[in-house]
């Protein structure tokens, strides 16, 4: 998925300004990872713009708006599940990232990405540079970070209703005590990353206690008989 105001190209344009890319959903159980660069000029602030985990729902959702609106460009890419579980999550998370910038029509002179890691941009002539905490230092990184954030939470809002057993809508798929009952309970659904031990484990132990009843019923059933 790329989402964009404007359309893609295959070589990107260099413009004054410096962009910033964070991600969201690397530790959920269930559901994609999405990522989203926003470019400002070099002097831009967002009022309000922080590390999205440090604001409330409705303040992200307010703050989604104002950063489309006021940002020189912005773009969001994800990985899904399936492709997390074939790259593992650190792999799927820079393909989302590389999704994101790809989907700009002008790119910044300067990248800067939230973590200790970067994707490959084949497409990006500028400098990269690393920023361990940059959605709390970097205004570009911030915003990026509520983007990415909301996209997310939204689609995992989309997900509860279609398996609304799971209440996705609360935990947003991450390993609360009521997510890992459920697994339990309902066992896992397409949403579900199976490369998660977490998962791998709960599947486990619903196939042992399902296992289980079916010996326990056979062996009645022989008792009957006999």
């Amino acid at each position: 998925m790329i989402e964009s105001p404007v359309g893609s190209v295959s070589v990107l344009q260099l413009v004054d300004a410096i962009g910033g890319i964070d991600e969201a959903g690397r530790g959920p159980l269930a559901g994609p990872v999405v990522a989203a660069v926003v470019v400002l000029s070099p002097q831009q602030q967002i009022d309000g713009v922080r590390d999205s985990k440090k604001l409330s729902p409705l303040r992200r959702e307010a703050l989604f708006e104002v950063i489309c609106r006021e940002s020189l460009a912005w773009a969001i890419g994800s990985a899904d599940v399936a492709e997390i579980d074939a790259l593992n999550i650190l792999y799927a998370t820079m393909l989302a990232m590389q999704r994101a910038v790809e989907g700009l029509h002008e790119a910044p002179g300067h990248l800067r990405i939230d973590g200790n890691r970067a994707p490959s941009l084949p497409s990006y002539a500028g400098v990269t540079e690393t920023l361990v905490g940059g959605d709390g230092i970097c205004p570009a990184i911030g915003a990026a970070s509520i983007l990415a954030k909301v996209t997310r939470d939204r689609e995992m809002l989309a997900l509860d209703s279609v398996y609304p057993e799971y209440g996705f809508a609360r935990h947003k798929g991450y390993p609360t005590a009521q997510h890992r009952a459920a697994l339990l309970e309902y066992g896992a659904c397409p949403a579900h990353r199976r490369s998660y031990r977490p998962v791998r484990e709960a599947l486990a132990v619903k196939g042992a206690i399902e296992e289980a009843g079916t010996g326990a019923a056979v062996k009645a059933n022989d008792g009957a008989v006999m």
